[in-house]
């Protein structure tokens, strides 16, 4: 149920898709976006959409619309608290250990968190309603203000995410903050309304760019029509066989369609990935593995040693 203004506070309730920002490589420059860009810290944790609600509720949805406000009680209660009925933010549940952000600790009993002393925050980064109105159709610039404003008197462990309109100390946080486990930065248009669902891929209004290593691999077999294949079988450094993620580009796919044209034996049926056609001698390719867990491992290209 959603409606632009609501007299009894709640215009919005879950479940209601996320808004998804689409994988680049680079972090993009200021003026390529009619309107500006906000570079926000991309966190490593879980997703989740905040709703305060009407008698004293609060519904944590994760992407999967599951409700997380039993695995993090403290965070509810902290919404509860100090935000009213029809607050409705999109943020990031993060876990600290050793002074960094550690995933695998959010994937513990809220039990094992409290005896461990493993604090949780919840990060906001947008709003999509205020008590009585859903603001989502707002640009991205008004929507930060109204969570400054929503925030201003909140304390943690909720709190508004580290932004700037500037691209230099993006680039900055880029280069600095991955020690403490900071995945990279999200740029976000100043223009965009908060659109949910959409493709897989994201939009383009929202793009997420996360640290990646580049590092060599094996080639050793091909996924799809052997002229044009879509995806590859390579072998890591530590041995894992894995299938290279997102889809080969059109040119990658014609790179490697003539390379392995005369290195091609039968199809074979993978016992993890399924029907593949592998390669009777190998070839070098360059890889790019992202930091985060949601991206895989992306072929790059052949190399020319290989």
């Amino acid at each position: 149920m959603s409606a632009d203004r609501d007299p009894s506070g709640v215009a919005l309730r879950p479940p209601v898709d996320v808004m998804r920002p689409r994988p680049e490589d680079e972090i993009p420059g200021a003026d390529t976006t009619p309107g500006g860009l906000q570079y926000s810290l991309k966190l490593d944790g879980f997703r989740a959409l905040a709703f305060v609600l009407d008698g004293g509720k609060v519904f944590l949805q994760s992407r999967s619309r599951r409700d997380l406000s039993r695995e993090f009680p403290e965070i509810a209660a902290s919404l509860r608290d100090q935000l009213p009925p029809g607050t409705v933010l999109d943020g990031e549940l993060c876990a600290y250990r050793d002074g960094r952000l550690s995933f695998t600790d959010l994937l513990r009993s809220h039990g094992d968190r409290e005896r461990s002393g493993v604090p949780v925050s919840y990060i906001a980064f947008d709003i999509l309603a205020v008590p009585g109105r859903d603001v989502r159709t707002l640009p991205l610039r008004d929507r930060w203000e109204l969570l400054g404003a929503a925030l201003r008197d909140v304390g943690p462990p909720v709190q508004r995410v580290l932004a700037t309109l500037d691209e230099d100390t993006a680039r900055a946080w880029f280069r600095d903050l991955r020690a403490v486990g900071v995945e990279g930065i999200v740029a976000k248009a100043l223009d965009s309304p908060y659109r949910p669902g959409g493709t897989r891929a994201g939009t383009r209004a929202w793009r997420k760019i996360r640290h990646s290593d580049t590092r060599d691999g094996v080639l050793l077999g091909v996924f799809g029509p052997a002229q044009r294949p879509r995806a590859l079988l390579v072998r890591l450094p530590d041995d894992r066989a894995v299938r290279t993620s997102p889809r080969l580009t059109p040119p990658q796919a014609r790179q490697v369609g003539e390379l392995v044209r005369d290195r091609l034996g039968g199809p074979v049926d993978h016992p993890e990935h399924g029907p593949v056609r592998m390669l009777t001698e190998p070839l070098l390719v360059e890889l790019r593995e992202a930091a985060g867990r949601q991206e895989g491992t992306r072929f790059v290209r052949v190399r020319s040693d290989g």
